[in-house]
């Protein structure tokens, strides 16, 4: 796209397989900064699993791209077994590079624009418990606790909904 090399656009539009590699360093990046023991699952192939998400016909994965370079990506789609109304935000990753400028609100909004004009009223994810930057992030965009799915005692995820705003 010409607006990617715009210096200061910052644009969100659909990832491409060609990106899959890119995506997954910078999910390993962002994911580094909440694992204290290393992260787990090292020896996955994060490049084919993006490649598998971009290509589903039944998800989306959106990417913010600044001077050219993506630095922020959200997965999504209708989980397994759900309403057809709910969506599962599934990957949401900034680049710590490039945290506190903006890009997880824009991402977030693109997100929320994409799931509206989709029909969907509900979003849910998990985030890690140890992750409180992500989990503060969610609350000041909306997200609660999910009360469908209280947190065991050992869980290492916190459940999260939201309610997709309807159109004004």
């Amino acid at each position: 796209m010409i607006n990617d090399r715009v210096p200061g656009t910052r644009v969100i539009r659909t990832a491409l397989p060609a990106e899959a590699e890119i995506i997954a360093d910078l999910h390993l990046r962002a994911r580094s900064t909440y694992y204290p023991d290393g992260v787990p699952q090292a020896g996955f192939d994060w490049g084919e699993a993006w490649r598998e998400s971009i290509a589903r016909p039944d998800g989306q994965v959106l990417c913010a791209v600044e001077q050219g370079r993506i630095v922020g990506i959200a997965s999504f789609r209708v989980p397994e077994g759900a309403p057809a109304d709910t969506v599962k935000l599934f990957q949401f990753h900034v680049d710590p590079e490039h945290w506190r400028a903006g890009i997880g609100t824009a991402l977030h909004a693109a997100c929320t624009e994409q799931w509206r004009a989709d029909g969907r009223r509900t979003a849910v994810l998990d985030v890690h418990a140890d992750n409180r930057r992500a989990q503060a992030f969610y609350a000041r965009q909306g997200w609660r606790p999910d009360p469908a799915h209280p947190p065991a005692a050992d869980d290492h995820h916190l459940f999260l909904r939201f309610d997709v705003p309807a159109r004004e």
